[in-house]
């Protein structure tokens, strides 16, 4: 049994069994993996159909929100100016009601004084009274 060709004949042998048994064992993966490769083929078809449409729709509304949000932002500020405008008519129309009011006042205290001075009250009627007083 020391023969080298024997030994040499039994690897050899041994070799294509196990090559035989690989091959045999690697075909069902080689066609799942000819099978992936085609399924990958048709998704890659499919993503450069579909992809640039989808991208420029995306796009779109990009550009759609962009717009909306100027449109919100001018509709902001405008609703700020008004709200500012309205603030300042408020102010204005305060100041002008304390100036009525002391200006009410003024005619107030203007029209007590005529009316005390046409009716001599209370300095006429004291004189009147010493008056007559004196006169009896």
């Amino acid at each position: 049994m020391s023969d080298p060709l024997f030994w040499l004949g039994c690897s050899l042998l041994l070799v294509a069994v196990s090559l035989t048994a690989v091959l045999i064992a690697a075909v069902p993966a080689l066609q799942e993996l000819g099978r992936a490769s085609r399924s990958a083929e048709k998704l890659f078809d499919t993503l450069r159909q579909e992809f640039p449409p989808t991208l420029e729709s995306i796009r779109l509304t990009g550009l759609e929100i962009t717009e909306l949000t100027d449109e919100l932002d001018r509709g902001v500020k405008s609703a700020s100016d008004i709200v500012k405008q309205v603030d300042q008519s408020l102010n204005n129309t305060k100041q002008q009601v304390n100036r009525v009011q002391r200006g009410t006042r003024r005619v107030t205290a203007g029209l007590k004084a005529a009316w005390e001075t046409w009716y001599g009250y209370p300095y006429n009627r004291r004189s009147l009274g010493q008056n007559l007083k004196d006169e009896s």
